[in-house]
């Protein structure tokens, strides 16, 4: 019997640079608390555009979580946080009731044609802090868990795997896991985690005679053993948790276990509610709330 109970394939879409979107997706809407999946790049940017950049955007419900493999980006928020993610960091920014962010492309990075790669994701915050006050953490790479584990180097980027723990602040049970396999290299996927889920990010991998290939994600039989082997050097993620309590709605930038709530953060955020949706200082534009 199969580990695996969905290949998702995701699709790319151009928002001023390529995006593939694995989550959600009609295979599976979430996977533990994760309900949202981006893949980023690989791509650069000519010096003096603003190509990349993500002007300021609401927020309500969940965390981001940016992961970049190459290149940085400049983050900021409406609680006055101003933080460059580099390689390996973890980005972590609770929006609870409302938050405002950027994401900007810094000058040096297009200046030097640096290629920009990364991950963000999003997790639903449980129903009981779905409406906390917003907050906004930064890991740097150096304070997360890195160590090898039969051959494979891992980065452990919240949660506790092979004995060690990560420092990430987290609202409810999450495993995130990098890891880097060399070609012949086998490892098992941590089966404690109610569900879970393989995104291999270059390379390639075996997973039950199935050929994982890059831009795949894999998510996985509740319980089951599952073991990867690298069919050459390989980079790839580990996610997962305890599944999301109840029904969760997106629509744009918002998660909400109800409908209504989703409608008033529309209102607040179209009316420009500084009450409820501060303004980010130093940015002076915003995406306006689309159509559909």
């Amino acid at each position: 019997m199969s580990s695996i109970s969905h290949l998702i394939h995701g699709h790319t879409r151009d928002i001023g640079f390529p995006v593939k979107r694995l989550l959600p997706s009609m295979e599976a809407r979430t996977v533990g608390p994760f309900v949202f999946f981006d893949h980023m790049g690989p791509v650069s940017f000519e010096s003096g555009t603003t190509e990349g950049d993500v002007r300021p955007h609401p927020h309500i419900g969940l965390a981001t979580v940016t992961y970049l493999f190459t290149g940085a980006m400049m983050h900021r928020d409406s609680l006055g946080s101003v933080q460059l993610i580099t390689p390996g960091d973890v980005n972590w920014m609770s929006s609870g009731c409302g938050i405002v962010h950027s994401e900007r492309i810094p000058e040096e990075v297009r200046a030097q044609g640096a290629v920009v790669q990364g991950l963000q994701m999003w997790v639903a915050l449980p129903q009981k802090d779905e409406e906390m006050s917003p907050g906004f953490w930064h890991y740097p790479a150096a304070d997360l868990p890195s160590f090898d584990v039969g051959g494979a180097r891992l980065h452990l980027l919240a949660g506790t795997a092979f004995g060690h723990t990560s420092p990430v602040k987290t609202h409810s049970q999450t495993l995130y896991i990098a890891a880097t396999l060399q070609k012949g290299v086998t490892l098992q996927v941590p089966a404690e985690y109610a569900e879970r889920a393989v995104y291999i990010v270059t390379g390639s991998a075996t997973l039950d005679g199935q050929v994982l290939e890059a831009g795949t994600l894999a998510v996985l039989e509740q319980g089951a053993a599952a073991d990867l082997t690298a069919g050459q050097e390989t980079v790839l993620m580990i996610l997962g948790g305890e599944p999301v309590d109840g029904k969760r709605f997106l629509w744009w930038n918002f998660v909400s276990s109800s409908k209504e709530r989703i409608e008033t953060a529309k209102f607040a955020w179209a009316s420009q509610q500084q009450d409820v949706f501060p303004n980010v200082p130093g940015e002076t534009e915003f995406i306006p709330l689309p159509d559909h």
